[in-house]
């Protein structure tokens, strides 16, 4: 792992992303001069490690995963809220950089694992692996890893997923295919808006 290419890890601009949960949690922090964050996602299944997690560009898949998706806690009062987001140094896995990165990680927490004489966890959950342990410790590690050697920490880890069946037969593409953000530094979320929905 190294620092080589940080400068095209800092994203320019800025993001919007979209976060399913209570109505009450979307009242909360779009509330007049609220300064609260949405809590992080600490499990041990999360996708791109622990962070606030966002849909990037799609209310809509926020809502539906509010209403249907959430397998932790059912949500009674399904909302979305939005954000604007600035990824900040992000380990992006759409990129050659980001993707050789989680490979060294994974590589470094095998010779930790065998070292120790452990099993290294596996993804479950059918074909799209919706339970993500092996993921979120290669991702913990790589974090570790740059906290341990000076390296910059991370700001956010964005990554496109197919999910779902085919969106039609012999298609490429999935009924469900997004990009998440997991943001790691609150600092990124630069404030926390109402979505508007069209006429």
């Amino acid at each position: 792992m190294t620092d080589r290419w940080t400068l095209y890890q800092r994203r320019p601009g800025l993001v919007l992303g979209f976060h399913g949960t209570e109505k009450k949690t979307v009242n909360k922090v779009v509330g007049q001069r609220s300064r609260t964050h949405l809590t992080p996602s600490q499990g041990k299944n999360e996708w791109l490690g622990h962070g606030i997690y966002f849909w990037e560009n799609d209310p809509q898949r926020a809502l539906e995963w509010a209403e249907n998706g959430n397998a932790k806690k059912p949500i009674q009062e399904p909302d979305v809220v939005g954000a604007v987001l600035d990824l900040g140094l992000c380990l992006d896995l759409t990129t050659r950089t980001g993707l050789e990165e989680v490979a060294k990680a994974y590589r470094t927490l095998c010779d930790i694992y065998t070292k120790a004489d452990l099993t290294l966890q596996r993804n479950t959950g059918g074909p799209d692996k919706l339970n993500r342990e092996l993921d979120c410790q290669v991702i913990q590690t790589l974090h570790d890893y740059r906290a341990q050697r000076n390296l910059p920490p991370y700001d956010s880890v964005r990554s496109p997923f197919p999910e779902a069946e085919e969106l039609y037969e012999g298609a490429g593409f999935r009924a469900q295919n997004h990009i998440q953000i997991a943001i790691i530094n609150p600092a990124c979320i630069k404030g926390y808006f109402r979505p508007l929905h069209a006429a």
